[in-house]
């Protein structure tokens, strides 16, 4: 039935903007406070830096999966507070000063945000390295530039290296998970979604622990490198501990905002961002308390023409009707 709910729901994002009569706007985001920072001290700050506009609605949906992230987050014990930067890149960088993890969702490769600037952002980010503050990357923003990936894969411990590594869409079965804390609570599962794997890590796997690994259709090893390990699991999130007592979260799902309807796979994000942050994970795992809401807001407006808002619109009333049907359905059980 979850899934019911978010099938509507998207199909409501898809349908762009709508008129004020048609109740909540699923592009609206005026209401998500860009670059506040925090005012208390004993709140580990997290900023989570949100890519431009990317993909068709529903995909790649940087701001929309922060703020569903800040809603796991902000039922924790353990305080914290999220900082939401836009666009790839904070106004006033200073805004990263005391945080606790820094995480990006965003575009990667050429468009990743740390690959502007001709490497200066680079040099932004590493000062904070070096303080010890937690690094997250999830899903494209996990793939570099073997440029800037020669660099990112000391901080992260491994990177999508379009020379060695594939990203398909593909059912993962995840069967086991590790003994980490990032695993707290988080079941086994299965998962379609456009999981990278045959990442480019760091060479002696020091303080590296795979936390996510499935074996995938041989048919998906789509490079000369992937093509040698026939039958191999492969990893697509892991954790690192890193040599100057940081830590960092690879994590290469998250293509579609509904996936996050997945309680594990909403669960090992929280508990990943929590960990890196060095936030106490619960024994259980976070609290996940998900509002089905949050599955069709806060999206990017990606465009569309006025003619098919209009003929959208009645159809975007029938769609909102049958969400309302499937939540009552929810609360009689």
């Amino acid at each position: 039935m979850r899934y019911a709910i978010v099938a509507v729901v998207l199909m409501l994002a898809a349908a762009g903007r709508v008129r004020a009569e048609d109740e909540v706007d699923p592009c609206d985001q005026s209401k998500i406070p860009i670059e506040v920072d925090s005012t208390d001290p004993t709140a580990a700050k997290i900023v989570m830096v949100a890519g431009r506009p990317s993909h068709g609605p529903g995909d790649h949906e940087h701001m929309a999966g922060y703020v569903l992230l800040s809603h796991m987050l902000s039922q924790q014990s353990a305080k914290s507070f999220t900082v939401f930067v836009k666009d790839g890149w904070p106004k006033n960088e200073k805004i990263f000063d005391g945080a606790k993890a820094i995480v990006f969702f965003s575009d990667g490769r050429g468009g990743h945000p740390l690959a502007q600037d001709g490497g200066k952002r680079l040099d932004v980010i590493q000062k904070y390295i070096d303080q010890g503050v937690g690094f997250v990357c999830l899903h494209y923003a996990v793939d570099y530039n073997p440029k800037e990936g020669e660099r990112v894969q000391k901080w992260l411990g491994g990177y999508y290296d379009t020379r060695i590594s594939i990203n398909p869409f593909w059912v993962a079965d995840y069967k086991e998970l590790p003994d980490h804390p990032i695993c707290r609570g988080v079941k086994p599962f299965k998962q379609n979604d456009e999981w990278y794997y045959n990442m480019n890590f760091i060479p002696d796997g020091k303080g590296l622990t795979r936390i996510l690994q499935a074996v995938p259709p041989d048919g998906t090893r789509g490079t000369a490198d992937a093509k040698k390990y026939p039958g191999r699991a492969e990893t697509t999130a892991w954790a690192y501990e890193r040599p100057d007592g940081g830590r960092s979260f690879g994590f290469t799902g998250g293509h579609s905002h509904k996936f996050w309807a997945n309680d594990d796979f909403r669960r090992l994000v929280t508990n990943a961002i929590m960990w890196a942050a060095k936030l106490e994970v619960p024994a259980d795992g976070a609290k996940c308390v998900l509002d089905p809401k949050d599955l069709a807001s806060n999206m990017d407006f990606k465009g569309m023409d006025p003619g098919a808002q209009l003929r959208m619109r009645e159809e975007v009333k029938k769609l909102r009707a049958r969400v309302a049907e499937l939540e009552a359905e929810l609360k009689k059980k």
